[in-house]
């Protein structure tokens, strides 16, 4: 049966349309009616990096942040200026003292707003009825720290505390508390706070960090910037580190980043227990580089159970100045290596003194135990007790000896040694020169020593360090007055075989020891 032409015409038009429509979905991708499956997300099954949140998890709610605040010392009512010029006040310079006429022009260019801003700060200083106040607090700086016992104690570092007057301890949940200082100890750079409430306290425990090994994942936990709560992970990177900190440096090394504020924090082990107490990071710009460092925990352990107990460490002490022995001094005094502590000057009424210790001597045991270093043995001696009799092993005049010395206390601020100027030398007329070594000399106006009036430049001399000014006090344990006594006590050692000899120098009331290779003479 026939159709007619529209009919014909409109079928057509709609078939088209849905081919058209079929076409544009195949082209854009769109899926196709039955709908086919899609391919899977990329998805990797690699072995998948130790986690450290259950060990942050556990360990937060014992790390706090530390904020210390200092009073403020008043000024007075009848001073706008808390200036001090030799002992007197603002106030009481003339008129015509070029300070005040100038804060007199100062305060003339600032008219009005300076007359506001003194009102503000005298509102400021004084209380609603106008009395002084009897001191404020104000911020002085913001650590780390952390709970080692469920009644309070906490540890954080003293250059974190030390110019404290108010301690605010804010745990991990935003909880803020007062905190008093227990004791602390400034060669160690520890302190310990007590924060008394009445609750149990989440706290952590020491690790035996002899056992830590260089390439370990540590944790630490602190308060960088202020910021609180903020966890970083790294490895151990080196153990025994020196950096001139103090006698007793031997740091745990770490790359986790530490930054300001972080100061008193702790570092974990995977078990969740404290390695070392971070304490100083090596940065030029401020910031972190990667390089920190934290006091052990061994050393920790002690120094603060000392400070809970006493409120302040006490050490004993030898009393000697000490450098340590090169491959060049051993051989000097006919050492077999270069270890030990050689001592250069034994403190006036020191025990080492009493004990007859003396310049040139090298320590090289206590009790037996063998003495690597200076470090070592000042770390030996400061743990013992004052009052203790130990057994000191020296070197001296090419054998081992034994001394017994009963140990002093270590005073609390060492007093600096003070140069005499009665014995500072002036330079007599009779030079004489050293040509092997570079050096001319003349005998002091003492009678005791030569002093050293030239250093030739590139020479032996040069090279270890002598300079005019210089006094050699003695050569190889000997002492020496003119040039010909270097001389004889040089050719004696060249025909014992020596192939150093040891020079006793002192400058600026300070004495050291060095060795001057023979064989270049």
């Amino acid at each position: 049966m026939s159709q007619s032409p529209r009919k014909i015409s409109k079928t057509f038009l709609t078939t088209t349309a849905i081919a058209g429509i079929a076409a544009v979905m195949l082209a854009t991708g769109m899926p196709a009616p039955t709908g086919s499956a899609l391919a899977d997300a990329v998805r990797v099954e690699a072995p998948q990096a130790p986690s450290f949140a259950d060990v942050v998890e556990a360990v937060s709610p014992a790390v706090v942040s530390v904020r210390v605040q200092a009073k403020v010392k008043e000024v007075s009512d009848d001073s706008t200026f808390g200036f001090d010029f030799d002992g007197k006040g603002f106030d009481d310079l003339p008129d015509d003292h070029p300070m005040k006429r100038f804060f007199k022009e100062f305060r003339r260019g600032f008219g009005d707003d300076q007359a506001e801003g003194d009102r503000r700060a005298e509102r400021d200083h004084r209380g609603p009825k106008g009395k002084n106040r009897p001191g404020r607090v104000r911020p002085v700086s913001q650590g780390s720290g952390f709970f080692i016992s469920e009644d309070g104690l906490l540890v954080t570092n003293n250059h974190v505390v030390e110019d404290g007057s108010a301690f605010t301890v804010i745990m991990d949940d935003g909880t803020e508390l007062d905190a008093k200082l227990i004791g602390r100890d400034k060669r160690t750079d520890l302190a310990v706070l007590k924060v008394e409430d009445d609750r149990k306290f989440t706290y952590v425990d020491f690790a035996d960090d002899s056992k830590i090994r260089v390439g370990e994942w540590v944790v630490a936990v602190g308060n960088p910037f202020g910021l609180g709560g903020t966890v970083t992970a790294g490895i151990v990177s080196a153990r025994g580190r020196d950096i001139g900190a103090g006698p007793y440096d031997d740091f745990i090394q770490v790359d986790a980043a530490v930054n300001r504020g972080n100061s008193g924090g702790p570092t974990f082990n995977l078990n969740g227990e404290v390695i070392g107490i971070n304490t100083a990071i090596f940065s030029p710009s401020g910031g972190n580089v990667g390089i920190a460092f934290a006091i052990p925990a061994s050393t920790a352990r002690t120094v603060i159970n000392d400070l809970i107990k006493d409120g302040s460490v006490e050490r004993g002490w030898l009393g000697v100045q000490i450098q340590p022995v090169t491959d060049d001094i051993a051989e000097s005094l006919g050492l077999s290596e270069a270890k030990g502590a050689l001592v250069t000057q034994p403190q006036d009424g020191a025990p080492a003194a009493k004990a007859g210790i003396e310049a040139g001597d090298v320590v090289t045991a206590v009790n037996g135990d063998a003495v690597k270093d200076p470090r070592e043995l000042a770390k030996k001696i400061a743990a013992m007790d004052p009052g203790k009799s130990v057994d000191i092993t020296i070197w001296r005049n090419g054998k081992s000896e034994s001394v017994k010395v009963e140990l002093g206390e270590l005073p609390t601020d060492m007093a600096s040694l003070s140069p005499d100027e009665d014995n500072t030398p002036s330079a007599p007329q009779a030079e004489a020169t050293l040509d092997s070594f570079g050096l001319t000399v003349v005998p002091a106006e003492t009678g005791s020593g030569l002093v050293i009036t030239s250093v030739e430049p590139d020479s032996v001399a040069d090279e270890r360090g002598l300079r005019a000014g210089d006094l050699i006090l003695g050569v190889n344990n000997q002492d020496v007055s003119k040039a010909s006594d270097v001389v004889a006590i040089i050719d004696a050692a060249a025909k014992d075989g020596r192939k150093a000899a040891l020079f006793h120098v002192e400058n600026d009331n300070r004495s050291r020891f060095v060795a001057l290779p023979i064989e270049q003479g």
